[in-house]
């Protein structure tokens, strides 16, 4: 099995962690290993790297990459939300640093019977990051109501066509169940007018983004993980974070803001009463965003922010 990913802000990503020999650093998106491989090359004696994630196949991947780093590195296979879990298993209390480069990995979208790519006429409609999970996207498809279809469309794929792709969805599984990719992006590219179809990017990119998100339950994770993930840092220790879309790229700015001044008093008051503190400071006023040369080399990280936050 060969695990294709390019690594996107790959350096700009590493540099950023501040990476101490001895340190302690958490990968909560392992993957195929890339970032983990530099974070473990700046490790010495001592230095630890803890790497996580939900896909098997990832695990296999960089497990294998890793191997030659010996004990430095510890893969579990888990969700970045059981973080917390993972390193108390781990008696490890606090880390030096974590980070995460959110999404779906080349990999994934590349291997056609995950069932993550709108390119594949015949691969089933999966999408699983854990494919322990039971519910696929098979099952959204055709057994969410036209309104909740409707309503993750909207706003996790953020298309102006939402409702008639729901439409044209309940109305096709009427007939038969829809079961592949190609079935589906059929559908949706019927939902949409001719003339936007021919300017506007594959008609299927929003709507398999929003199916996708919902299954994996993507934004509500990342949402109720960072308070915890920034608690678990040391005085010093830095959150890397990687986004692909505007949806999380929103929750990691208002996040990492409101942990820098958690302050709920009204702006009139002159000293702060609610005795709420800073747990640290935004390094990033705006996002790091990749070289032109890496989105020349790279089309997917095109859309990628890289967002740091210092705990106090």
């Amino acid at each position: 099995m060969i695990f294709n990913h390019k690594s996107v802000l790959l350096n700009e990503t590493v540099d950023s962690l501040c990476v101490k020999p001895q340190g302690i650093y958490v990968d909560g998106t392992l993957g195929g290993g890339g970032h983990a491989s530099e974070v473990a090359a700046r490790l010495g004696d001592g230095g630890r790297l803890i790497g996580i994630d939900q896909d098997a196949d990832a695990i296999a991947a960089a497990s294998e990459r890793l191997a030659p780093f010996g004990d430095k590195i510890t893969v579990v296979r888990s969700n970045y939300e059981r973080i917390a879990q993972v390193l108390d298993e781990l008696e490890i209390p606090q880390v030096d640093g974590i980070y995460l480069d959110l999404g779906v990995s080349s990999f994934q979208l590349d291997t056609a019977e995950r069932g993550f790519t709108y390119r594949e006429d015949d691969a089933p409609l999966d999408m699983r990051m854990d494919q322990r999970n039971e519910q696929t996207a098979k099952d959204i498809v055709n057994t969410y109501s036209e309104m909740e279809l409707y309503r993750i469309i909207r706003d996790y794929g953020e298309d102006r066509f939402a409702m008639n792709i729901a439409k044209h969805i309940v109305q096709a599984r009427q007939k038969k169940e829809i079961e592949t990719t190609g079935e589906l992006t059929e559908i949706i590219r019927a939902s949409i007018p001719a003339k936007v179809r021919a300017t506007g990017g594959h008609p299927a990119k929003r709507t398999f983004q929003a199916i996708r998100i919902e299954l994996n339950h993507e934004l509500d994770v990342l949402r109720e993980s960072l308070d915890d993930m920034i608690e678990m840092l040391n005085p010093g220790g830095r959150i890397c974070i990687i986004t692909f879309h505007s949806l999380e790229d929103r929750i990691v700015k208002s996040a990492f803001r409101k942990n820098e001044n958690p302050c709920t008093c009204p702006s009139h008051f002159p000293v702060c009463v609610c005795g709420k503190i800073s747990k640290g400071k935004v390094i990033t006023r705006k996002p790091i965003l990749p070289s032109e040369a890496e989105t020349e080399s790279n089309s997917r990280s095109k859309s990628a922010k890289l967002r740091i936050f210092e705990r106090a």
